[in-house]
């Protein structure tokens, strides 16, 4: 089991150094853009929904807008907030080490987009933390927790069928355990 998930148990161990100490491995390393461009106005002015409120706000064409971001400028990352306003719709791109904000003006359909793009350092600490990663890495993470406590258990376990490692073993488990837990009280404010 341990070779099953030795790739997925590695990656979480060294992210677990690049998350400690990120200045050793240059995570401050970005790239910001900022694009402009114009939107069809109809995308932006849609019918107004039915409705007494007098400040209902138009409806916009989101699937249009984002699918056209998308492809002009080659935008990644899933959506993770599209806001609109009678003067302004909010859209924001986010991903591992990846985020693009867009702003549009309703009224002129004019658009500026601000990309950022971090390294791959940054990108794997976000893999870690499964920060903006989708449903599915959230699986992986979750597996490989699974993973680790499996063959974390199953070796105390087979420390009990070993008798001449079975009292070193549970020693050194102990030893172990209370010492983490002494640096816990001790250390950690």
């Amino acid at each position: 089991m341990s070779l099953l998930g030795f790739t997925a148990l590695v990656f979480f161990a060294v992210t677990g150094i690049t998350l400690n100490h990120p200045t050793w491995f240059g995570v401050e390393t970005q790239r910001i853009t900022t694009h402009e461009g114009d939107l069809k106005l109809e995308w932006l002015k849609g019918s107004t929904p039915v409705s007494s409120d007098t400040s209902a706000v138009p409806e916009v064409a989101k699937l249009e807008i984002v699918e056209h971001l998308r492809e002009k400028w080659r935008l990644r990352g899933t959506v993770s907030e599209f806001r609109a306003d009678e003067h302004e719709c909010l859209i924001l791109f986010k991903g591992p080490g990846y985020s693009a904000d867009t702003v549009i003006n309703c009224e002129s359909g004019h658009y500026t987009i601000t990309e950022t793009v971090m390294g791959v350092v940054a990108v794997i600490n976000d893999l870690h933390k499964g920060r903006d990663t989708g449903i599915v890495w959230s699986w992986i993470i979750d597996i490989t927790a699974a993973l680790m406590v499996f063959v974390s258990v199953t070796g105390i376990v087979l420390i009990f069928y070993l008798k001449r490692k079975r009292f070193s073993g549970i020693v050194t488990a102990v030893v172990g355990t209370i010492l983490f837990a002494v640096i816990y009280v001790i250390w950690v404010p």
